[in-house]
């Protein structure tokens, strides 16, 4: 099957993300196409959020998540309200349950147009994240880099969102470290056997917090939806903040509260750029309109 598929080029706070309708087919958007795409200044993603058929009952649809690397992602909480954007504009409807390898993902759009998405429980068990070595307690583990006298950084939280994170927790401007070059032995240091996602993260008050990521195989990112909930609950878990709290990622802030049924819902917007057609084999495309849709509109 190598017929072009409709897409969209969105964002989530500036997280780069691209909305691929796969509904109908049996193939899938292939690592070769995911890096061909990247390569081109006029799609480079941080995350492909590929549309297939359900494969549950009950479920909208199921959601392959790609990043920029080819390598497959469980879970994306910015490309998630992207996917919710895009299905609203087609459908009219504002409520969806999505499936994926982490789970299932309810997420609803809300009149004034922001998206919330229930990314589900957290995660804190250290052969569950999963670490390389037993951690009794993962709201600090034994981690750092620099020397060992006087680390630059050092102890993070971990848990996982779907996906395995790092925080690091630091007392002044996340941009005062040179994350694009930490980021990439962090994300590899052989503790994390999938490799990881690390974020440095700076309390603010109770209710707010700011947050920087290297995402696991996308590198810097202007938001990282899974990491904002990761980065709440490890400080609320260790005393830094509330439930709810506004994490302000470098697109903008996402509101995410961890309710008492232990559930995470993170919201924030999502922003429709432009729609094609691409081959899903080898990632050529073809860029068709800049408008945003309107409901019952056909979409990506």
């Amino acid at each position: 099957m190598t017929a072009d598929v409709a897409f969209a080029r969105m964002n989530g706070l500036g997280n780069k993300i691209l909305v691929v309708d796969m509904r109908g087919r049996k193939d899938q958007v292939t690592p070769a196409a995911a890096i061909a795409l990247n390569a081109d200044p006029a799609t480079a993603f941080d995350q492909i959020m590929a549309i297939h058929d359900p494969k549950a009952e009950g479920t909208d649809a199921w959601i392959d998540i790609l990043n920029s690397d080819g390598s497959k992602a469980q879970a994306c909480g910015n490309g998630t309200r992207c996917v919710v954007q895009a299905l609203a504009a087609e459908t009219g409807r504002r409520r969806f349950l999505f499936h994926t390898v982490a789970g299932l993902l309810p997420a609803e759009e809300h009149d004034d147009g922001t998206i919330s998405v229930d990314m589900g429980r957290p995660v804190f068990e250290w052969n569950r994240i999963p670490l390389a070595e037993e951690f009794h307690d993962t709201r600090r583990i034994e981690l750092q880099i620099g020397p060992i006298d006087a680390p630059v950084l050092h102890s993070p939280s971990v848990a996982s969102m779907g996906n395995p994170h790092a925080i690091f927790w630091v007392d002044s401007d996340p941009y005062d470290h040179d994350l694009e070059r930490f980021g990439p032995l962090l994300e590899n240091h052989p503790i994390f056997p999938e490799r990881a996602n690390i974020s440095l993260a700076r309390i603010r008050s109770r209710n707010e917090m700011d947050l920087r990521t290297w995402e696991r195989g996308a590198g810097l990112t202007l938001a990282c939806g899974s990491a904002a909930c990761a980065a709440a609950v490890s400080a609320a878990r260790t005393g830094r903040t509330d439930r709810t709290v506004v994490v302000n990622v470098p697109g903008g802030p996402l509101t995410i509260e961890w309710r008492d049924d232990d559930h995470v819902v993170m919201t924030g917007p999502a922003e429709w750029e432009w729609s094609g057609t691409l081959d899903p084999a080898t990632g050529a495309f073809r860029r068709d309109r800049d408008n945003i849709p309107a409901a019952g509109a056909a979409a990506p």
